[in-house]
């Protein structure tokens, strides 16, 4: 007999100690956002309530209760008090799912007793991010993705949507080649009301390439966040014996060699791709926030937002 009190499989991406620690905190958005409901983002659009904005000459059919009585008195002339109103935040979370992701490092964080790979790192993020956004009232959708889209959720609001958005994350598994700045390019030309695009990816693409499709999300006036998710690994490559290397997106591109002639050209280069991409994101005014599978992911979530929090409301 099956057990009813069961929970769905996707549930266990909503890790309660994970929730426990953000659950306090939002994610609010640095500019101005399109929606629908009512929420704690300004909007572009001037309405009556909340922050004031500007004056503007009274017309007839205006409500007399938003006339500005002090300005009447020193110019004689009917004005109206507008206000940036607030609004819901909406948002598209794109999730790389192509193969390098599937790396687990023996330094990752565990979960349930199991060391996690990349990928279920990644799956967690968007998961508690998704689960924040739809209990702020905020609309949220996902994307997951290779060399091409594989599922575009649009952004909701509603609480039964995110079951939805967590059986993709829970149901997609990782593989296939990267194109990133492709997908970028595709998702900001799909993507029509400005918002908030949150990336979680290892970023394994020409980083200029990246940089460029950043850009294109800006300019479609998006506010971007960039969580780089990679092994300790991978950043500091502590391989010291003779071994094989393999492409986790070409299966039969492999290689042996002693890690330590590499060593120095390798993380110089690691070095390099990420001060690039900081960089760039920075001159962009995208948040790049890089992330070791190493560091539990509640904890770094947390941290982010605490900051990110302080920095908005600052």
């Amino acid at each position: 007999m099956p057990d009813r009190g069961a929970k769905p499989g996707y549930m266990r991406l909503l890790d309660p100690d994970a929730l426990a620690k953000i659950h306090r905190l939002e994610l609010l958005a640095r500019g101005v956002v399109e929606g629908f409901v009512s929420g704690r983002h300004k909007s572009p659009y001037k309405g009556f309530s909340v922050e004031f904005a500007e004056h503007r000459q009274y017309v007839p059919g205006d409500d007399t209760r938003d006339l500005d009585w002090r300005v009447f008195g020193k110019s004689d002339r009917y004005y109206i008090k507008q206000y940036i109103e607030e609004t819901n935040l909406r948002s598209v979370i794109l999730l790389d799912a192509s193969g390098s992701m599937r790396y687990t490092g023996q330094q990752a964080a565990r979960h349930d007793g199991r060391l996690l790979s990349k990928f279920e790192y990644a799956q967690f993020l968007a998961a508690s991010l998704a689960h924040l956004m739809v209990h702020q009232q905020d609309a949220v959708g996902c994307v997951t993705f290779d060399t091409r889209v594989r599922r575009y959720i649009p952004s909701r609001a509603r609480v039964s949507h995110l079951r939805v958005i967590l059986q993709e994350l829970a149901d997609t598994r990782p593989g296939g080649e990267t194109a990133l700045a492709p997908i970028f390019h595709d998702i900001a030309e799909r993507a029509h009301r400005r918002g908030l695009i949150i990336i979680i990816s290892d970023l394994f693409d020409d980083a200029e390439e990246i940089l460029n499709a950043l850009h294109h999300f800006r300019y479609r006036k998006h506010e971007v966040l960039v969580l780089h998710v990679m092994a300790e690994e991978e950043l500091t490559f502590p391989f010291d014996r003779w071994s094989q290397f393999r492409d986790l997106e070409f299966d039969a591109r492999r290689v042996q060699l002693d890690p330590r002639s590499v060593r120095a050209e390798y993380l110089d280069r690691v070095r390099r791709f990420v001060r690039r991409l900081e960089t760039g994101c920075g001159e962009m005014d995208v948040d790049y926030v890089p992330l070791s599978t190493k560091r539990s992911f509640d904890v770094a979530l947390a941290h982010y937002l605490a900051n990110r929090k302080g920095r908005t409301k600052g």
